[in-house]
């Protein structure tokens, strides 16, 4: 007998966007939170810088606004980055009512019309006018995510169930009526599928960044949300403009890296070549602080350049007691590894770290499927156009979290409909597939390294269509893993991997013209008429 769960709301991920959702939509009704992982293990728990919002006296909202609109490279909606800023520091607010800390500073101001946010320390990132990231040192992401996590255990209208992979959703009826009612889930340790239904699903699984071999992101940023969206037949956008983060920690062995968060150079921290020179000021007049595609260009050029695998970070600004101050968990990563920060300058190399595009939103969290929703970095709102500005990832997350939180609980109830029926596929088991355990390994890192080497921060026509041609050849070896009836946590990854790998080819494909984070040998200018979307 299948398994079956309902509730008012399905939550998919448990990163800062799918947490906010369901702490506000728990004072209405039933939330099930469904994590592929432990509750904790999201993209938000690494976030290092912050969240950037107006948040003294001497910046305003139009700096901000323009701000992102530059960093955006002109396909920006602009109205939906006016509603982002101007609701952010409100909801900056509510976080600190639900046990945010943010680093505090003795300065405050009672007469500045921001209030209590005049409080706290604010950092500066690439392309920011103004000091305006608030942050809990360098550890942002995992102070929101304990503080979410806090609100919501303590909520008697939230279950959490970890170790739960939604594979697909469960759409019924046929367009313009077609809606969605739930997801299919593996329960990873049981190897079982099972039926969560409710009349608003919310996708909230991150980013994309593990289809990358060098990522700053953790394991679980495989783009399950995009996969199961466009196999549902929902519209994405801007996927090509995967944002290299510009400092990720070079690891000479080979071996797992980490973020070095842009607040580094926020500080003071200078790029230099491994002979000492620096050389950002070749690129932009902005120097360190430019925004991160010019950044991650620029190192990428001087390692070609130069045939060095990596280029240095000097602190040396800095004294030891403010670095282990304000940055006490890259210290600990970097001694760890054998650098000494600030008395030693940090190797880094440019690494996979966001997604611009996903899936097509309005300005609520609405997708053109009837009660599915979709926040966070899954989403597409318009935001960032082709380029995200420094911490303004975090603050897109809890604005239009809010915002969905809000229409999906005003919605109108869904009429009752028949349950579909699991998949015949899903409840059968073909004990031989065990063999293919290795195989499947095989793939996802062939496609890692494919993406990183064909589909990076300088690409060609040439190699995306020889991308293209490998990667429907994986999809359908994937695809027919499940047909067969193998349904495993390390399948279900495989095919999302390579379905969000394919997306993002074809977008990076039809747009001809290099904007923002999208860079091709091919057209090299930016084209006024290629100033749009690409859906």
């Amino acid at each position: 007998m299948v398994h079956e769960r309902h509730s008012d709301f399905i939550v998919v991920g448990s990163g800062i966007a799918g947490l906010c959702f369901a702490l506000e939509a728990a004072a209405s009704g039933k939330v099930t939170i469904l994590t592929k992982k432990e509750d904790f293990e999201s993209n938000t728990n690494y976030a290092q810088g912050g969240i950037a919002c107006v948040a003294s006296a001497e910046d305003s909202f139009e700096d901000h606004v323009r701000d992102t609109l530059i960093a955006g490279a002109g396909i920006c909606h602009e109205e939906v980055v006016r509603t982002l800023v101007r609701e952010g520091p409100d909801l900056v607010r509510q976080l600190i009512d639900w046990g945010v800390r943010f680093t505090t500073t003795p300065k405050s101001s009672a007469d500045s019309p921001l209030g209590s946010l005049e409080l706290y320390d604010l950092g500066r990132e690439g392309g920011h006018s103004h000091r305006r990231i608030l942050h809990s040192k360098d550890l942002t992401g995992r102070e929101v995510e304990r503080a979410l996590l806090k609100c919501l255990r303590e909520h008697s209208n939230v279950t959490f169930l970890e170790h739960h992979l939604a594979l697909d959703l469960i759409t019924e009826g046929k367009s313009p009526n077609k809606r969605c009612s739930g997801v299919h889930a593996l329960d990873a340790p049981a190897l079982e599928v099972k039926v969560f239904r409710a009349p608003i699903v919310v996708l909230a699984t991150g980013g994309i960044g593990r289809i990358y071999q060098h990522t700053t992101n953790p394991p679980i940023a495989t783009g399950d949300g995009i996969a199961m969206a466009w196999r549902a037949g929902l519209p994405v956008a801007n996927l090509e403009f995967v944002q290299f983060h510009p400092t990720a920690f070079y690891n000479a062995t080979g071996g797992e890296t980490f973020l070095i968060s842009e607040a580094v150079r926020g500080e003071g921290a200078i790029l230099r070549r491994l002979g000492g020179e620096s050389f950002m000021e070749l690129y932009d007049e902005r120097g360190c602080l430019a925004p991160r595609d010019i950044v991650a260009r620029a190192i990428d050029t001087e390692m070609k350049r130069h045939g060095e695998s990596h280029v240095l970070l000097d602190c040396s600004n800095m004294s030891e007691e403010f670095f282990s101050e304000r940055f006490p968990a890259i210290r600990e990563l970097c001694v760890r590894h054998g650098v000494h920060p600030p008395l030693e300058p940090i190797p880094v190399v440019p690494a996979a770290h966001y997604s611009c595009g996903g899936v097509v939103t309005d300005s609520v969290g609405r997708t053109a499927l009837a009660g599915l929703y979709v926040v966070g970095e899954t989403a597409f709102t318009g935001v960032h156009g082709a380029n995200r500005l420094a911490s303004n990832s975090l603050l897109e997350a809890l604005v239009f979290s809010h915002r969905a939180a809000q229409s999906a609980m005003k919605a109108e109830p869904s009429p009752p409909t028949p349950i579909p029926e699991i998949p015949e596929w899903f409840q059968r088991f073909d004990p031989t597939m065990e063999l293919e355990g290795v195989r499947v390994e095989h793939c996802t890192h062939e496609v890692r390294t494919l993406m990183w080497d064909y589909v990076g921060i300088v690409r060609s026509t040439e190699r995306l269509k020889l991308a293209a041609e490998r990667l429907e050849i994986l999809l359908k070896e994937a695809e027919g893993y499940f047909e067969r009836g193998w349904v495993t946590e390390g399948v279900a990854l495989l095919r999302n991997i390579v379905q969000t790998s394919w997306i993002v080819v074809q977008s990076a494909l039809r747009r001809r013209e290099s904007r923002g984070l999208h860079t091709t040998l091919d057209y090299p200018e930016t084209r006024p008429e290629e100033a749009h979307d690409t859906v």
